[in-house]
C-alpha cells in the first residue's frame, strides 16, 4: 500500500537521479561532489571566471522558482466548459508557472507544440511578480482572491530600475519548466519584438540549447508602419527551436502559386540538391547517408536541361560525386537518402544535373505543390491589424488589443502538427492558438488538441471590453473559442448539406474545452497550515477542504498520478458506494467512508469487466470500516493480480 503525498515533481531531485545513473562516482549520500565530477569530464569543464555566459540579478532564484515543486491543484469547471463528456481540448486559468509545473506529471514529453506571445515589456504591459514563497498563495495576492502585501500584477516601468530583470525573471522559470513538457521532436515558438529580442535569444538559447536554434521568423505586423521617430517599424520576430534538432520533423505548406521550370511524362517538377544542407547531420553522425554517386556523361536524358544518367556503380569515365561541404564552417553534409531508397528512384526522381560546365550535382525532381515554411512572413494576412478585425468581428467589437492573426498560428500549426498532435499555449490570452487548431482540423479533418493557460487578469473598467461584460481576459478567450467553434460548426453543417451521393461529408471537429481553474490543494493534510493547528490535526478526520467537491478531488488525484485530465470519467454505483473509473478502468478512485469488502468485491468484478491494460485503486486513508477491514481489502486486490505500489491512499 502506497500512501500519496500531493506534490508535483521535484525537477531537481529528479536531475540529481539522472546524474547518478551518468556518473555514480560523483554523488555520495545524496550530495554531488562537483570537483570530482570536474575531473570526470575534463576538457568540457570551463573554470574561467570570464567565460561567456549570460546572467543578472535574480537569475539563481528564478531557476530555484521553477524547480520548487507546487501544492497546488487544477478544479474541473464544468459550467463554463463546452462538450465536457467529448472534448480533448483544456482551458486553464490560473499563474502560467503554478500551472505548468502542475502539469509536468501528466503531460511530461506529451506536448508536440509550444506557441507563446508573452508580454514584450513595452513598459506598459505587465509582468508576473513571482514571490518567493507558496506560489498558490502569490498566485491569490495577484488576483485579488486573499489580502495582497503588494505582490500585485501591474507595469514594468522603466523607472524600477529593474526593467529587463523583472522580465527576465518572469520569463526564465517558465520557459524551463515548458520545455519538459515537449516531446523529443517538439517545437516551440516565442514571439518578440526589439524591447526584449536580445535577450529572449539568449535565454532561449541557453533552455533550449544553441544547437536546436532553428531560425528566427520576422512577422511583417505593421505594413504601413509605426512611427517610432526615426524608423517607421513594420515588423515582430518570432524565435523558432526544437527540442532536439536533429529529432526534428516539420511539414511543408501550401504553396498556391508554385510554377514549374521542367515537365516529364508524370508532369511538372523543379529540382533540388539531394545533399542535406543542415549542418547538424554529417557524415559523423550519419555515416549510412555519406556515400558516392557515379554520373556517366556519355548518357545523357536530357541535353537541353543538362540531365545525365546515375548509378551507385562505378564504370569507365563515370565521375563520382560526394555531397559537398559547408561554405560556413566546412562540415561534411550527407544525402538525404539512403543507398536502399536512392536505387528505387534512381534517374526517375533523382539524376546527375550540371550546374556549369564540368560541374554536377545529384539533384531531386520536386514535383509537389508545397514549400518549407518562409522566415520572412510578408503577407499582409499576418498583420496586427488582421488579427485585431478577425476578433472585433467574432465577438462584435474592440474587445482585445493586438491579438495575432489566425494565419500566422495556422501556418505554425500546419508546419509543426499532425493529426493528434497537442499544442501549448501559455499565454494564450484571446485563444488565437485554439481557433487555429479548430480552423485547421476543420480543414483537413485532423484531431489536434489544444490546451490553453491564461492569468485571470481584470479587463480595465473603461475598456470596451467591461463594459461588453468580460470581466478578465480568460472571459475573452472562452468566449471567442465558444463562438469560433459554433461558427465552424454551422458552416460544416451547412455544406454537408449540399453533398451529393456517395461524397463524404465533412468531420465537425472538436469544438469544446475542459475549464479547469488553479487553486489550493482540495485535500487538507497536502496543505497543512501551522498557523491553524486546529484545523491541520482535524484534517485526519475531516480529509477535504470545505466547498471542494469529490470531482475536484477525483481530478487532483489524476493530475497527481500523471493522468491526461481529456481522460473521461464515469461514476458507477457498486455496493451502494460511488465508485469513479478513468480511462476505461484504468484509475478506480471511492472518496466514501465506511469501505466494506463489498466494495472491494464490486471494484474487481468491474476491472475484470473493463480489463484495463493498467490498473490503479484509490481510496481515503481513513475511509475503511476499521483497520481488519483495510488489510483485508489490500489482500484482495493482490489476488487479484493488483500491484502493492498501485494500491494507494490519499
Amino acid at each position: 500500500m502506497t500512501k500519496m503525498d500531493g506534490k508535483t515533481p521535484d525537477i531537481a531531485e529528479e536531475n540529481i537521479a539522472k546524474l547518478k545513473q551518468l556518473f555514480p562516482e560523483v554523488c555520495c549520500e545524496d550530495k554531488v561532489d562537483f570537483d570530482k565530477l570536474k575531473q570526470i569530464l575534463g576538457d568540457y569543464v570551463d573554470d574561467d571566471a570570464e567565460r561567456y555566459n549570460f546572467t543578472w540579478n535574480g537569475k539563481g532564484r528564478a531557476l530555484k522558482l521553477s524547480q520548487t515543486p507546487s501544492t497546488g491543484t487544477l478544479r474541473p469547471c464544468k459550467e463554463e466548459s463546452k462538450n465536457w463528456d467529448d472534448t480533448e481540448n483544456l482551458y486553464i486559468e490560473g499563474d502560467n508557472l503554478e500551472v505548468l509545473k502542475l502539469l509536468q506529471k501528466s503531460y511530461y514529453g506529451k506536448v508536440k507544440m509550444i506557441y507563446i506571445d508573452p508580454p514584450y515589456n513595452t513598459g506598459n504591459d505587465f509582468v508576473y511578480n513571482d514571490d518567493f514563497k507558496d506560489g498558490i498563495d502569490n498566485y491569490k495576492e495577484i488576483t485579488g482572491q486573499i489580502s495582497s502585501q503588494g505582490n500585485v500584477i501591474g507595469t514594468n516601468s522603466e523607472m524600477s530600475g529593474r526593467f529587463h530583470t523583472n522580465w527576465l525573471n518572469m520569463m526564465y522559470p517558465r520557459l524551463r519548466i515548458a520545455r519538459n513538457l515537449l516531446m523529443d521532436d517538439g517545437v516551440a515558438f516565442v514571439s518578440v519584438d526589439d524591447n526584449e529580442a536580445e535577450n529572449l535569444k539568449k535565454i532561449c538559447d541557453e533552455i533550449f540549447g544553441a544547437s536546436n536554434f532553428l531560425g528566427t521568423f520576422v512577422i511583417n505586423s505593421t505594413p504601413n508602419a509605426r512611427d517610432y521617430g526615426h524608423i517607421g517599424k513594420m515588423h515582430e520576430y518570432c524565435f523558432f527551436y526544437g527540442k532536439n534538432s536533429m529529432a526534428t520533423k516539420t511539414n511543408m505548406l501550401p504553396d498556391m502559386g508554385k510554377k514549374f521550370k521542367y515537365q516529364d511524362c508524370k508532369g511538372g517538377y523543379n529540382i533540388h540538391p539531394l545533399y542535406n544542407s543542415n549542418e547538424a547531420f554529417h557524415n559523423l553522425n550519419r555515416p549510412n547517408l555519406f556515400y558516392p554517386f557515379y554520373l556517366y556523361p556519355d548518357e545523357i536524358i536530357d541535353k537541353s536541361n543538362g540531365f545525365y544518367r546515375i548509378g551507385l556503380e562505378n564504370k569507365e569515365n563515370a565521375i563520382e560525386i560526394f555531397p559537398p561541404k559547408s561554405l560556413k564552417n566546412s562540415v561534411q553534409f550527407v544525402w538525404r537518402w539512403g543507398r536502399e531508397k536512392a536505387l528505387k528512384y534512381m534517374n526517375d526522381e533523382i539524376v546527375g544535373y550540371e550546374v556549369n560546365e564540368g560541374e554536377y550535382r545529384i539533384v531531386q525532381k520536386m514535383r509537389h505543390s508545397e514549400k518549407i515554411i518562409r522566415s520572412l512572413l510578408t503577407d499582409t494576412k499576418y498583420s496586427s491589424r488582421r488579427g485585431t478585425a478577425e476578433v472585433e468581428n467574432i465577438l462584435n467589437g474592440k474587445i482585445f488589443s493586438f491579438p495575432k492573426p489566425l494565419a500566422l498560428l495556422m501556418d505554425f500549426c500546419a508546419a509543426s502538427l499532425e493529426g493528434n498532435d497537442i499544442v501549448l499555449d501559455f499565454f494564450s490570452g484571446s485563444a488565437t492558438t485554439a481557433d487555429a487548431v479548430m480552423q485547421l482540423n476543420a480543414k483537413d479533418g485532423g484531431n489536434r488538441k489544444h490546451i490553453m493557460i491564461q492569468l485571470p487578469e481584470e479587463t480595465d473598467k473603461k475598456s470596451e471590453a467591461y463594459k461588453a461584460g468580460y470581466k478578465n481576459i480568460c472571459e475573452i478567450g472562452k468566449e471567442r473559442i465558444r463562438r469560433a467553434g459554433e461558427k465552424i460548426k454551422v458552416e460544416i453543417e451547412e455544406e454537408n448539406k449540399q453533398v451529393k451521393m456517395g461524397e463524404e461529408p465533412r468531420k465537425v471537429p472538436d469544438i469544446g474545452f475542459k475549464v479547469f481553474k488553479l487553486d489550493s490543494s482540495n485535500i487538507k493534510k497536502w496543505q497543512p497550515n501551522d498557523e491553524q493547528v486546529e484545523e491541520t490535526l482535524l484534517s485526519g478526520i475531516e480529509n477535504f477542504m470545505p466547498e471542494r467537491s469529490e470531482l475536484d478531488v477525483v481530478y487532483e488525484i489524476m493530475l497527481k498520478l500523471g493522468l491526461d485530465l481529456s481522460y473521461p470519467v464515469a461514476e458507477k454505483k457498486a455496493a451502494e458506494r460511488e465508485i469513479y473509473t478513468i480511462g476505461m478502468g484504468s484509475l478506480m478512485i471511492c472518496l466514501e467512508d465506511d469501505i466494506t469488502i463489498e466494495v472491494a468485491e464490486a471494484m474487481i468484478k468491474l476491472h475484470d469487466e473493463l480489463r484495463p491494460e493498467i490498473w490503479k485503486v484509490v481510496f481515503k486513508d481513513n475511509g475503511f470500516k476499521d483497520d481488519s477491514t483495510k488489510i483485508n481489502i489490500c489482500e484482495m486486490f493482490k489476488c487479484a493480480g493488483l500491484d502493492e505500489d498501485a494500491f494507494t491512499t490519499i
